[in-house]
């Protein structure tokens, strides 16, 4: 046998290779494919929101003064201690105000008794009724004087104007009180709000509308109880006050945040089972034209089920809901129906 030359041998090779059929681009893109679910990320219009700084207070809340000149005499309740309504807070010792009450007392005691003999002896014949009813003008005046002189005497005692604690003292035993100087601070034990300084550009909001408040790990939801029109010449902030729900935590001084509505975003958003975590890198699975795409993202708010994507994907593009690890770069994959 004679053995064929090289030249011709290797054309035959080549001429055998160039005869094979090609493989179909469908055959090429299912070969080896797995079938994902997958979801366009559209945007969508969302509020957007800026924390407040603010402070818990009770909406109940008093500074207890003196109403009459006196020297303290006794302080009834100490700082921490809790009062019901008309209780006594502080005592005061007032010896004038006593020593009023006690001449308008006797002066009252004896016009009455005067009044009395005029009036018997008007109905004897034996005086004038003129004089009878200048008595009696002289019983008005000093009931009054009576009366006068024993709310003076009541204001020596200061009482609880509400249920409450007292949350801060002013004043010792023996010290002189001045009528509007402060003694005793009182705050209710109701409800609670969050007083907060808004700036004067974010909305203008009707009372009654319901406002987010951040109190450590827990956010609860409070409505807005007042919102001053006017703002603050200094500041440029109007003050609002949001009042907590009766069950919640927070506690008198307490810092929070309000978040106040600032206008509206568009947000990227998809499932939140869409984007994974590796290591310190969130990423997500982009399909385009069959194929996988890592790409690496950053993430933002949480809205329920869904996250916002704040980097690495466009609107209108194609991500992988619940990805498996068995996921590759740049394998090919049919969408689940």
């Amino acid at each position: 046998m004679k053995l064929l030359p090289a030249a011709l041998l290797a054309a035959l090779l080549v001429h055998a290779g160039c005869s094979r059929p090609a493989p179909s681009a469908s055959n090429a893109r299912t070969e080896g494919a797995i079938t994902v679910t997958t979801e366009q990320v559209e945007a969508s219009v969302m509020p957007r929101y800026q924390d407040v700084t603010a402070t818990v207070r009770p909406v109940e809340r008093a500074t207890v003064a003196a109403r009459v000149m006196g020297r303290i005499e006794r302080i009834h309740v100490p700082i921490g201690g809790q009062v019901k309504a008309g209780e006594p807070l502080v005592t005061l010792q007032a010896d004038e105000i006593q020593a009023r009450l006690e001449q308008a007392r006797a002066q009252l005691d004896q016009v009455t008794r005067d009044l009395a003999r005029e009036t018997t002896l008007v109905g004897q014949g034996a005086s004038s009724a003129e004089t009878a009813r200048a008595l009696e003008d002289r019983r008005r005046a000093a009931a009054a004087s009576v009366n006068e002189a024993t709310a003076l005497w009541s204001y020596t005692t200061l009482t609880a104007p509400f249920d409450g604690v007292v949350t801060r003292r002013a004043a010792e035993v023996g010290d002189l009180a001045v009528p509007g100087a402060a003694l005793l601070e009182l705050e209710g034990v109701g409800l609670l709000r969050a007083e907060a300084e808004v700036p004067e550009s974010f909305a203008l909001l009707t009372p009654g509308a319901r406002i987010a408040v951040r109190l450590d790990d827990v956010e609860l939801t409070g409505t807005l109880a007042e919102l001053s029109p006017a703002a603050d010449p200094v500041s440029r902030t109007r003050l609002a006050k949001v009042e907590l729900p009766a069950n919640s935590a927070a506690r008198s001084g307490q810092f929070v945040r309000v978040r106040w509505p600032a206008g509206e975003n568009r947000r990227l958003l998809v499932p939140t089972s869409a984007a994974t975590r590796f290591g310190q890198m969130e990423r997500v699975w982009v399909v385009s034209a069959g194929r996988l795409t890592l790409r690496l993202v950053r993430t933002g708010a949480r809205f329920g089920d869904r996250i916002e994507l704040l980097s690495g994907v466009a609107e209108g593009e194609t991500v992988v809901v619940k990805p498996t690890p068995a996921l590759r770069d740049g394998q090919p994959v049919n969408l689940a129906p």
